[in-house]
């Protein structure tokens, strides 16, 4: 099992930064669940003067008596009473020089006592603003943590000194956790449990992936067969209605119209405060074309975290299967497997293309019309530059062939037609057959061993 703290130097650096200077901090950090929040924080607080407390959904009382515990190696809060103002109160006369106190899982300590986001306003507006103490606020709920610490209505608003929202890691950073895989193999990993460490962590092994989804996701025991189910139950109220969404544009409903037909919405109003928080949350994204306006309703959605996508895709519909006969659901996801990481290797070429620049591009994303779908399209609006792009998962590819038809849909894309200055790109495993231009237009091809080359120099 790996580990190495991966990454995450941009948020390490900035916790380090606000450290070294005086007076009171309060940094909330969210993210959702198993994307490495208490990981950075352990990092961070190592070798300082810190007070870590993981709350948790027992009593006030109990939540407290473990405060006092954790604090023990720093302070002795035994005699204080037992209130949350009390005890800070005792820290602010008692510590005079630089205290990180982390309270983790805040939302849990949230649900033991009404109001206590309130109390936490207090103890920073009457007790902590004149310290030299670093608070930390920690969340996996994010829907808890918009409530009662970032929102504009929240208690805490207008606290923060600043914040950390902690995103899953980009793909360049997934490559480290897997030294002896290649590059093939990684993506197919990353196709399943998208940059989250977590997930990561379960799939670091030289067990070949289908052996690793049946032992780490499809198996009665298995660390991740409930784990999409657990998070929109932390999340939600209504856990079967999100799940049905996401089920739902799994399976390729991606209009507006399809989805809500999919789930038996009677119309549009009733099902858009769901997909506002799905949205919110990060689990759906809404795209449009690259060269349309963000009101536009060409919108489609999809599912924005890796994990999610493949588990409504291939292990909700067969949850009755998977009760009677792993090995044929094992069998039901080889035969789609290939269908699945070609999407995804979309989004890594995507990332890519920051990487490479083969133009300087001011926009990047998906275009369609109609039956016309290209992967990747990037655009300078002050350049006038345009470059249209196509993601092969496949083996010995044309590139020619590919430019050919990439050429005709490009003819489709409205924008700046007369002016625009065009070039092409082509990604794919390996290629049969490379070019360098079609029709005076410069083309750039890239396959698996072009890319391992950047990732490297990205490390």
């Amino acid at each position: 099992m790996i580990t190495k703290f991966i990454n995450r130097e941009t948020e390490l650096n900035a916790l380090e930064r606000r450290y070294k200077e005086k007076g009171f901090e309060f940094i909330p950090i969210y993210g959702r669940r198993r994307v490495g929040k208490t990981e950075l924080i352990l990092q961070f607080i190592k070798n300082k003067k810190a007070i870590y407390f993981l709350a948790t959904s027992g009593s006030k009382k109990e939540n407290i008596t473990r405060f006092k515990q954790a604090a023990s190696h720093i302070i002795d809060l035994s005699l204080v009473r037992d209130d949350w103002e009390s005890i800070f109160e005792y820290i602010k006369d008692k510590v005079k020089d630089r205290l990180v106190i982390v309270i983790d899982e805040f939302p849990y300590l949230v649900e033991t006592q009404k109001g206590l986001s309130s109390i936490f306003q207090r103890i920073i507006d009457t007790i902590l603003k004149d310290t030299n103490i670093f608070l930390i606020l920690c969340g996996s709920s994010l829907s808890m943590m918009y409530k009662e610490v970032l929102s504009y209505k929240a208690p805490l608003y207008g606290r923060r000194t600043g914040q950390i929202y902690l995103d899953a890691l980009k793909f360049k950073d997934v490559i480290k956790f897997f030294p002896n895989k290649n590059l093939e193999e990684i993506i197919k990993i990353y196709s399943i449990c998208g940059g989250i460490p977590a997930y990561l962590k379960e799939f670091v092994g030289n067990k070949n992936v289908f052996s690793l989804i049946k032992e780490k996701i499809l198996e009665k025991d298995a660390v991740l067969r409930e784990e999409p189910v657990f998070l929109l139950r932390m999340e939600f109220r209504d856990p079967k209605t999100y799940s049905s969404i996401l089920t739902a544009i799994s399976l390729g409903n991606r209009t507006l119209g399809k989805i809500i037909n999919y789930c038996g919405f009677p119309n549009k109003t009733g099902i858009m405060p769901y997909l506002q928080n799905l949205e919110y949350l990060e689990y759906v994204k809404r795209e449009v074309p690259i060269t349309e306006t963000l009101r536009s309703k060409k919108g489609l959605y999809f599912i924005k975290d890796n994990f999610f996508d493949f588990w409504f895709k291939f292990v909700r519909p067969n949850l009755s299967l998977l009760e009677q006969d792993v090995n044929s659901v094992i069998e039901i996801i080889k035969e789609n497997f290939e269908n699945h990481v070609s999407f995804i290797f979309e989004n890594v070429c995507k990332e890519m293309m920051f990487y490479l620049r083969p133009i300087d591009f001011t926009k990047i994303g998906r275009w369609w019309h109609k039956d016309n779908e290209i992967d990747i399209v990037a655009i300078n609006e002050k350049t006038k530059e345009i470059l249209f792009a196509e993601c092969k998962w496949q083996n010995k590819v044309n590139a020619e062939k590919i430019v050919k038809k990439l050429s005709e849909k490009s003819k489709f894309v409205k924008w700046h037609n007369e002016k625009r200055k065009e070039s092409f790109a082509i990604f794919a495993k390996s290629f049969s057959k490379r070019i360098k231009e079609w029709q005076g237009k410069p083309v750039y091809c890239f396959d698996l061993k072009n890319i391992e080359k950047i990732l490297k120099k990205k490390k």
